[in-house]
């Protein structure tokens, strides 16, 4: 048997070859019957059948699909495992309702953690207070003399309590970190509200890491919860120096049950340094020769965010006309690091959240393709939140790959109470332009931002194709013009994801192509928008090796001959 190979035949469901085409002819985008044999798809149809059959010494596996869905693995483009996986070791304040419930849980966590020397969570509501700013003295009823600080939903603010604040020395006399606000009151005291910088210099400097083997815990959690969502990659976007040496171990220790590429954060004051540094962690990752780790990828935070007026924008917030955000670079220095970081064949990955942001990302990716036009890229802009309709098509142009987060393509709390007003109307709708720039011609990928909201792709791809929640199926679309069709949507987590992954045996479920895949209840392009959020996923292979099968929920069990 030394020389048998390993068969997996997947029978009675519909296979989705390629989600590209088929939005464009669904019959042949499909099959009937797929097989995997040693990590790649072997056979579809009736030489997939045949297989499930053929005496020829293979170990063969055949999967009843029962008349559910297999489809190319999920990837996520935009996604942060490891703050996501650590979250579980604070106190749940994701969970509140109100303010009254953050404030419970970090009392709750308190008396089950009476001897922790700091309180630390993440993942609070901004909207429940007015501005999204927090007082300190407000934790201080339940945290007394305990350091604690929490991050918002959005990972760009934090809020502590007083004790936190004296332990970092911050007083009305400390001034503003660069690229960073420390939030006042009335008198110059800070309030306990910390942006951008001023957080997470804070939580580099300040507050305690965690140690090695939570936070291996922490991505195991994480790629395994992965695993269970039909995902078989991840773009971690934002891994720091000691991240490296985590995601080593993991992978050593074969922890990691999703792939996962890293993109090393560029610094605005040591980025000259970081060139050399970066390549040497790249060889380090490809020294390793893990098949499910890679760090090809250079992350740039251009700038924050709307709803703490950060996010850069061409014009001034329609709430502060004296204020147009807090852009983390100058458009010449951005240039000059994004041509480095080029030259030396980085993947760049760009946070750009307003429409000058944008803007300054294409300029400058724009500028390092001129500087060598001869080379194929597949660089990579992230959230794309607010983009004037003059750049547009600039995207498809520079062959750059919009990767959006299609969860906030809604009209939710978040964006009625803080970002709308921010803005102002008449920007409204330059938001999430996801069916514009796919129109264009440019890649189009998806992404999460976990743990900044779910990590589960299905109600996301939901709200791409309806521009509202799936759980309000008689809502009006959101800039409704901006919808794509359930076939897009999908190719955006599969063939889009292959190309931003850098992997062209990847996205598809063709013949020779790597066999990930993720069987679902049911067709996500033949059921109703709203429920695809409700499918089931019942099993996930990557390179044709199972990292998650619901057996006990599967209506098809598997047999080995």
């Amino acid at each position: 048997m030394s020389d048998a190979s390993r068969v997996t035949v997947f029978l009675n469901g519909t296979i989705i070859v390629d989600p590209d085409e088929a939005g464009r002819s669904p019959e042949t985008a499909t099959s009937d019957a797929i097989a995997f044999r040693d990590g790649a798809v072997a056979a579809l149809g009736d030489d997939a059948r045949a297989l499930a059959v053929s005496p020829t010494g293979d170990v063969t596996t055949v999967i009843d699909l029962a008349g559910g869905a297999l489809v190319p693995g999920i990837g996520d483009g935009h996604a942060h495992p490891v703050l996501g996986g650590v979250e579980a070791l604070g106190p749940q304040v994701r969970q509140a309702a109100d303010l009254a419930g953050i404030v419970s849980a970090v009392a709750e966590w308190k008396a089950a953690h009476p001897d922790a020397e700091w309180i630390v969570g993440a993942s609070y509501d901004a909207t429940f207070s007015e501005g999204g700013l927090f007082d300190a003295r407000w934790l201080d009823e339940v945290t007394g003399d305990t350091p604690t600080i929490l991050r918002a939903w959005d990972y760009h603010t934090a809020w502590v309590n007083s004790a936190a604040l004296a332990a970092a020395g911050i007083t009305a006399d400390t001034p503003d970190p660069e690229l960073g606000r420390i939030v006042r009151r009335a008198d110059g005291s800070p309030l306990g509200t910390l942006q951008e910088a001023a957080a997470n210099d804070f939580i580099a400097d300040i507050v305690p890491p965690f140690t090695l083997e939570q936070r291996l815990d922490a991505i195991e959690r994480a790629t395994r919860g992965y695993a269970e969502q039909g995902t078989t990659w991840i773009q971690d976007a934002w891994v720091e120096p000691a991240d490296l040496g985590l995601y080593l171990e993991a992978a050593q220790q074969e922890r990691l049950h999703t792939r996962v590429n890293l993109a090393f954060r560029a610094d605005p004051a040591r980025w000259r340094e970081q060139v050399a540094e970066f390549a040497s962690n790249r060889s380090r990752v490809r020294s390793l020769g893990h098949p499910r780790l890679t760090g090809d990828t250079v992350k740039f935070f251009l700038d924050g965010v709307i709803e703490s007026h950060t996010a850069a924008l061409i014009e001034p917030y329609a709430d502060r006309p004296d204020d147009r955000g807090l852009p983390n670079w100058s458009d010449a220095e951005l240039a000059e690091a994004v041509r480095a970081f080029d030259a030396e064949g980085f993947q760049l990955h760009l946070h750009a959240i307003g429409d000058a942001a944008n803007r300054s990302a294409l300029d400058a990716l724009e500028q390092a393709r001129d500087a060598d036009p001869g080379r194929e890229r597949h660089h990579v802009i992230a959230h794309v939140a607010v983009l004037d309709p003059a750049d547009v098509q600039r995207f498809a142009e520079l062959g750059v790959i919009a990767n959006f987060e299609p969860y906030w393509a809604q009209c939710d709390a978040v964006m009625r109470d803080l970002t709308i007003p921010h803005l102002g109307h008449s920007r409204e709708g330059w938001q999430y332009l996801i069916g514009s720039v796919h129109r264009s011609g440019a890649t189009v990928t998806f992404g999460s931002d976990w743990p900044v909201t779910t990590r589960d792709w299905r109600p996301a791809l939901s709200t791409a194709i309806t521009r509202h929640s799936h759980t309000e199926p008689d809502a009006e679309a959101w800039l409704p013009d901006e919808r794509v069709s359930a076939a897009v949507a999908l190719g955006a987590y599969t063939t889009g994801i292959a190309r931003q992954a850098l992997a062209s045996d990847r996205g598809t479920l063709a013949v020779g192509r790597a066999a990930d895949a993720a069987w679902l209840s049911a067709n996500p392009l033949a059921v109703a928008p709203e429920s695809i959020a409700e499918l089931d996923v019942l099993g996930t292979w990557l390179a044709g090796d199972v990292t998650f099968l619901h057996t006990s929920g599967a209506p098809g069990a598997p047999r080995t001959t």
